[in-house]
């Protein structure tokens, strides 16, 4: 528990006698009921019963912002001389039990004022004190060593109770780069080592659970959410209404806030937290979380920094190949020599198809392609290295089973070719048609580019072979073309079409294809 020279504190006084606030010329408030704020760490602030603001011309604001210890800000538009000043005095319409004081009264925004005076003088400013205490020091020093994001909220939860804060349940929802998930809640409960962990898709954005959720409000910049579940404030002021508040309070809570934890692009994340104390969060130690806020986020934001390395590098150069990235293989020239099959695998009449239907169908066609390339690659072992237009370059290192990779290739080359076959082109009776080479070899496996582009791919005489194997199967209408080490390996029956003369291949090649008319397998 902070001691009370380091706590976070609010005090209200009244000002004796009579207080005015002029701009320029013009008075805007004239009261001898004033009364002045003390805020820790913030300049003192006079508040005037809004009957004894002249100026305030009804008009209020869209504008709102919010504050854990006073409530949501309505906004007030004043005229000063003749001219409107917009935004220019707030107010608290429902303020929390710890600013009841200043509820109904109206403060002026900095730089509205020009000056004030009092007859009798005013108040001078409260002594701010420290920040310390058990949260403080672990924040200082141990709170890097979590290792993601997991770790830290439950020891973030673990830190408030020691601290003597409240907390029953913790809450931190991220935002996240990935294709598929919109962001992850962290949930914590006191008295629990597990971290359940949410992760939301970007259709489940569109779901009333979410839409009439806190996390909504706070992400979208309305502001944060303070909402007492006991006492008068709950039954008779109630301000927000979210349906998480009467599923906490059926389980005991008496407290909930919610309040941002921006990133340093602008990323509003949300942090939540539920007390089930009968009095519910103090000043003091909602203060301290409050204060705390911005160093939270920022350990929040280097983790997740990592986790959306990971998701990125994995979602645009694949799994295998985005961790060699992340492990620090980032300069040109860095990579193996290693033996793989290389998959090669180019849709058929694409050109054709995306002259001839509309935009939207043709990229649904084309990922749905590529998603079944893709699913199935992965399926047998294999990694999808790049999309190349309509074509997809996949990998099948051979990890000490050269055999072994082979017949993965040529597994998932038999699959493709009969899922592709398939799907239908949208708007017509035909069916998508693709050419599929596989390949044995040595590749070098790694960064190839300028200087500062580069390229994390295989190239060599293997790569180059299943590219012109695809090619060739289209001239000779064959969908899948192998060389003799995938025929060796491959558990279906093959047939020899001989050697032949590919594109830019200096000998000729043995090449084999599914048996199509009967006959067994032949070899060379």
């Amino acid at each position: 528990m902070p001691d009370s020279q380091s706590a976070y504190r609010i005090k209200v006084e009244p000002i004796a006698g009579r207080v005015t606030a002029r701009r320029g010329d013009v008075i805007l408030a004239d009261s001898r009921s004033a009364k002045m704020m003390h805020e820790t760490r913030l300049p003192p602030t006079i508040y005037f019963p809004r009957e004894d603001v002249a100026a305030l011309n009804g008009d209020r604001s869209d504008q709102r912002s919010f504050c854990p210890f006073k409530g949501t800000a309505t906004y007030w538009n004043v005229d000063a001389g003749g001219k409107t000043v917009p935004n220019a005095a707030w107010s608290y319409e429902n303020a929390l039990p710890e600013s009841r004081a200043v509820e109904g009264h109206l403060a002026f925004m900095p730089g509205v004022v020009t000056d004030y005076a009092a007859e009798d003088g005013l108040p001078g400013r409260t002594a701010d004190g420290n920040v310390s205490g058990a949260l403080i020091n672990w924040l200082m020093r141990e709170a890097w060593l979590c290792p993601d994001i997991a770790t830290l909220t439950r020891q973030l939860g673990n830190r408030f109770v020691h601290d003597s804060i409240a907390v029953s349940r913790l809450n931190v929802t991220i935002w996240s780069l990935h294709p598929q998930i919109a962001g992850s809640s962290h949930v914590w409960q006191r008295g629990s080592d597990d971290v359940k962990v949410n992760s939301a898709s970007h259709e489940n954005l569109r779901d009333d659970a979410y839409i009439n959720s806190p996390i909504r409000y706070v992400s979208e910049g309305m502001g944060g959410v303070r909402q007492p579940l006991t006492g008068s404030y709950a039954d008779h002021d109630v301000e927000f209404n979210f349906p998480i508040m009467a599923d906490l309070k059926a389980e005991g809570a008496t407290d909930y806030v919610a309040m941002p934890l921006p990133f340093s692009n602008g990323q509003i994340n949300v942090m939540t937290l539920a007390s089930d104390h009968p009095g519910g969060f103090t000043t003091a130690n909602l203060g301290l979380v409050f204060e705390c806020s911005a160093v939270i986020s920022r350990f929040y934001e280097v983790l997740t920094q990592r986790t959306n390395a990971g998701v990125l590098l994995e979602t645009y150069l694949g799994r295998r190949t985005g961790a060699r990235v992340l492990g620090g293989e980032i300069r040109r020239g860095d990579g193996d020599d290693i033996e793989a099959a290389i998959l090669f695998c180019d849709l058929r009449h694409s050109s054709r198809l995306a002259e001839e239907m509309p935009r939207e169908d043709y990229l649904a066609l084309l990922n749905g392609f590529f998603e079944t390339t893709d699913g199935l690659v992965r399926e047998y072992g294999g990694e999808v290295l790049k999309f190349i237009g309509d074509a997809v370059l996949a990998i099948f290192p051979q990890d000490g089973d050269a055999q072994q990779a082979c017949a993965n290739a040529m597994s998932a080359a038999s699959r493709i070719g009969a899922a592709v076959s398939g799907i239908s082109v949208t708007g017509s009776n035909e069916k998508l048609a693709c050419a599929i080479g596989a390949s044995y070899g040595w590749v070098t496996y790694g960064n190839v580019g300028s200087a500062d582009r580069l390229d994390f791919t295989v190239i060599g005489a293997a790569a180059n072979v299943a590219a012109r194997l695809a090619d060739l199967g289209k001239v000779i209408s064959r969908q899948i073309l192998v060389t003799d080490a995938i025929a060796e390996a491959a558990p279906g029956e093959l047939i020899s079409l001989g050697r032949q003369n590919l594109h830019n291949v200096s000998e000729p090649v043995e090449v084999f294809a599914p048996v199509r008319d009967g006959r067994r397998r032949m070899t060379a």
